[in-house]
């Protein structure tokens, strides 16, 4: 029976559905790329999420591998390119955590148009300050949206009720419009924009595409959210454009550098945590109780096709 090997820690949904398609599976979420690279060689499926590369090693050894399955949305640490060269089939769930990114992206744009961080720090520091906590309403801007797929299209689906103007961008697709959004250029989002979110996967063409000369162009100071990855965003770009007034804030749930200690290492690192405009989360916009199991049994669906199609 064909094989399949789990080394990062999935939701049980997908080892019941791949058990219940015939699979023989063995669940090793704490496997480090050395034991996973020792034993890919016997396996025909690979699961993973993000705790190592599957770069070219990984996938000269794994002479048997069929498939593998990405827990999450982003595909960027698999080459992809080498597993199509190897007939490897790559399949991922953006279906299955497009409301958590949407729901995180919403919150943290309130939090930074209301000062709730702010706010909540000075209440508890013994300050009352209603005056320079006054917020700004979401009603009647425009929100831009680069990006028009699960994770773009589900964010401006929770925005209607809002009352904002949202328009989307999307290199890729055209004839996306609907109820939700309009479809718009690069320039227009760049000149009608008072909210920027960014929902693209990272590649050449998008890596450190939000730099100095990028925000340069926007017409208007807006609130950034980056809940894509954190290479698409230049840091030290968006810490000089809040200086000056080119950004009014930003909701940062990637980063250029992750993790810690690499993270603390950054020469950029005490300014952004310093700056009171920024808000920061772990990198967690589409890790929710309930993204951790849809997106495993998106993934069950998934494998549960591929089987039928290679049956």
């Amino acid at each position: 029976m064909a094989k399949i090997l789990i080394a990062d820690k999935l939701h049980p949904a997908f080892k019941e559905k791949a058990l219940s398609l015939g699979y023989t599976v063995d669940d090793f979420p704490e496997y480090t790329r050395e034991q996973t690279l020792a034993v890919i060689h016997d396996y025909d499926g690979l699961a993973i999420r993000t705790k190592f590369n599957i770069d070219s090693e990984i996938l000269d050894a794994a002479v048997k591998l069929k498939f593998i399955v990405r827990a999450g949305a982003g595909m960027d640490n698999i080459d992809e390119q080498t597993a199509k060269q190897k007939n490897i089939v790559c399949l991922n769930a953006p279906e299955g955590n497009r409301d958590a990114v949407a729901e995180h992206a919403i919150g943290m744009l309130l939090s930074l148009m209301n000062n709730l961080r702010k706010g909540d720090a000075e209440i508890r520091n013994g300050i009352w300050d209603r005056e320079g906590n006054r917020g700004i309403e979401l009603s009647g801007k425009t929100v831009g949206i680069i990006g028009y797929g699960f994770m773009g299209s589900s964010f401006a689906k929770k925005l209607r009720g809002f009352d904002v103007n949202i328009i989307a961008y999307d290199k890729y697709k055209s004839g996306f419009g609907d109820e939700f959004v309009k479809e718009v250029s690069m320039e227009q989002i760049v000149r009608h924009s008072d909210i920027l979110s960014l929902h693209i996967p990272l590649t050449r063409e998008t890596r450190q595409l939000v730099d100095d000369e990028y925000l340069f162009h926007f017409k208007k100071p807006i609130f950034l959210l980056n809940t894509a990855r954190g290479e698409i965003v230049n840091t030290l770009a968006v810490l000089k454009a809040i200086k000056e007034g080119k950004i009014l804030g930003a909701g940062l749930d990637v980063l250029e550098s992750e993790k810690f200690p690499a993270l603390g290492q950054q020469p950029w690192f005490d300014e952004l945590i310093y700056n009171g405009k920024i808000i920061l989360s772990p990198h967690v916009a589409g890790w929710t109780v309930e993204s951790y199991r849809k997106i495993s049994e998106v993934l069950g669906e998934k494998l549960a096709q591929l089987s039928f199609r290679r049956g």
